[in-house]
């Protein structure tokens, strides 16, 4: 979504008086290295919650929340065993708790979330926001599902190290297309060419789907073809094998078999589909540390454009976490939210690839989306009102983020690393 938001961002930011300090101190080295790196990180955390708990509540008050769960619980209304969880929270909240590159500041997040807060509503975003860009499908249907499923199944690994004028990039309807969007592009281009993009018979078709037809739906302008091309074969390759072995060659039926439950549809995209299953081991956790990015945005577009009705209507949706890539931790940076340890910082200076699953990275993804759900309840403790999630607050700092970089406002660059999770 590139959507332009708000031209503002640059003198905003300036206003805000985000505070560095106990960051710098979490960041800087210490003579007993990481054994005090974790005592600031988990005293600037508590310091964080008791000031959002008083501002609410005392400490002997009971949390309403809670207190309605368990009153719905004891009613027979609420059967917590039976609701399902993807673990991305938890495992993102463990990774944080234990991150020595990555550190949050809690009070340029409370500030960024006043301010995200105030865009949001001056430019009334909300699930409608999705369909008005361009390129979105506008129709209501199950092709709209089956074109979604394919562009978030290939919704990965857009960045170039080439100039702008040079990197991989998709000229349709008289524009030139980059990042995300020209994955958009090329698929609404091979459709309008009455190549069956989106239908998994096609995909498992080795004779009709191969390199040299990807090369054709994905044929760039520049010289630099779409990277990974040969991984995108695979994932399609996958994909239509398990649609028709299990869903009837439908991603409806997917839908169908999670029951409302946007959890459990991004759980069962993470069962099924080798190509969605984006988790990796952390060091001193048994269960792997779950990010399920593209899994989640895809349940996320599909709410987003039914506006959570019919395809898209999901009782649990705000289980969603943010979708880790690497352009929401640069805006967050870019707005004081989190930051990096020395080294971490050079390598992404030098633009140098960080390795996808290595310690580096999962601490750039898990204190992200940890810092995104802080947001969220900020946001929603000063405005319990707010009709805002995870997701919408991911693609209002997205759209941010892109509309920075097209006007050459970026303050710094991105993480790289290739690999087929974003």
């Amino acid at each position: 979504m590139t959507t332009r938001l708000f031209s503002i961002f640059p003198k905003a930011l300036s206003a805000l008086p985000l505070s560095r300090v106990g960051l710098r101190s979490t960041l800087r080295p210490k003579p007993h290295g990481i054994a005090l790196h974790k005592i600031a990180l988990k005293q600037e955390k508590s310091a964080f919650i008791s000031s959002t708990r008083n501002s609410k509540m005392s400490d002997d008050e009971a949390d309403p929340e809670l207190l309605a769960l368990l009153r719905q619980h004891l009613q027979g209304k609420l059967n917590l065993d039976d609701e399902p969880e993807t673990g991305v929270l938890e495992g993102a909240e463990y990774v944080y708790d234990n991150s020595i590159d990555v550190a949050l500041d809690m009070r340029a997040t409370k500030n960024a979330a006043a301010f995200i807060y105030d865009q949001m509503q001056q430019k009334q975003y909300s699930t409608e926001t999705w369909a008005e860009h361009e390129l979105h499908p506008k129709t209501k249907d199950e092709s709209t599902v089956a074109f979604i499923f394919i562009m978030d199944l290939l919704n990965f690994s857009f960045w170039s190290l080439r100039p702008e004028g040079e990197r991989f990039a998709v000229s349709y309807r008289d524009k030139t297309w980059t990042g995300y969007w020209s994955l958009v592009a090329s698929l609404q281009r091979a459709l309008e060419e009455d190549i069956p993009i989106t239908d998994p018979h096609f995909w498992v078709n080795e004779e009709e789907c191969n390199l040299e037809s990807l090369r054709h739906v994905f044929r760039s302008c520049t010289d630099e073809e779409i990277p990974l091309l040969e991984a995108r074969l695979t994932c399609l390759r996958e994909a239509g094998q398990v649609l028709y072995e299990k869903y009837n060659c439908s991603f409806t039926n997917c839908i169908e078999a999670a029951s409302g439950s946007a959890a459990a549809l991004v759980n069962l995209l993470a069962r099924d589909f080798s190509c969605f299953r984006d988790e990796f081991q952390f060091e001193g956790r048994r269960r792997p540390i779950r990010f399920l990015k593209r899994a989640q945005i895809l349940v996320a577009d599909i709410w987003g454009c039914f506006n959570g009705e019919g395809y898209g209507s999901f009782r649990d949706i705000d289980k969603i976490t943010m979708f880790a890539d690497y352009r929401v931790p640069q805006i967050l940076a870019t707005l004081g939210c989190i930051g990096y340890s020395p080294p971490l910082q050079a390598l992404i200076a030098r633009k140098e690839t960080i390795e996808s699953g290595s310690k580096y990275e999962m601490q750039l993804r898990a204190c992200s989306i940890w810092c995104v759900e802080l947001i969220r309840r900020e946001i929603k403790r000063h405005h319990p009102e707010a009709k805002v999630n995870a997701i919408l607050i991911d693609f209002f700092l997205y759209d941010t983020m892109k509309s920075m970089e097209a006007e050459g406002k970026e303050s710094m660059p991105h993480h790289r690393t290739r690999s087929i999770w974003y």
